[in-house]
């Protein structure tokens, strides 16, 4: 095997181990939100990407871009969410062809209710992964990193 061999095994390793992390944790906040508070981690990201624009809104294309969605997986949660009550969607008032989309009152009492389960299932997810010799390293990486904002 070749330098550049190794170079490649290594990084597809890496991908590997991150996509296993990224499986445990996804799966943990999942099987949590889903039992304590009917949502899927797909539709608490959404509230929470929302509600982290301070009040503002954001177009469909710019939403499906921060939930890593595709516009018509994006267009179809928001449609779930919409009939839930959790968010409501309108036509920009400058550009009739934009739709923006924003969290309700009921929705933001959602998101909180739900965000207890999510941080302490992520953390507790986290601290399992952390016993895996070969996830631990990541989950070092993640609590090295600073704080957003």
């Amino acid at each position: 095997m070749s330098i550049s061999d190794d170079s490649a095994e290594a990084r597809a390793q890496g991908w590997r181990t991150l996509a296993a992390l990224y499986a445990r944790i996804e799966d943990a906040l999942e099987r949590a939100l889903q039992r304590e508070h009917g949502l899927s981690v797909s539709e608490y990201g959404v509230l929470d990407v929302l509600s982290r624009e301070g009040g503002s809104c954001l177009r469909m294309n710019q939403l499906s871009r921060a939930v890593v969605l595709s516009q018509s997986a994006t267009t179809r949660l928001v449609g779930r969410l919409e009939q839930r009550g959790l968010l409501q969607r309108y036509l920009c008032p400058d550009d009739r062809r934009g739709v923006y989309t924003e969290v309700t009152a009921e929705g933001r009492a959602a998101l909180e209710r739900a965000r207890p389960t999510h941080d302490d299932s992520l953390a507790g997810a986290l601290r399992e992964a952390e016993e895996q010799l070969e996830l631990a390293p990541l989950v070092d990486a993640l609590g090295a990193l600073p704080p957003a904002g």
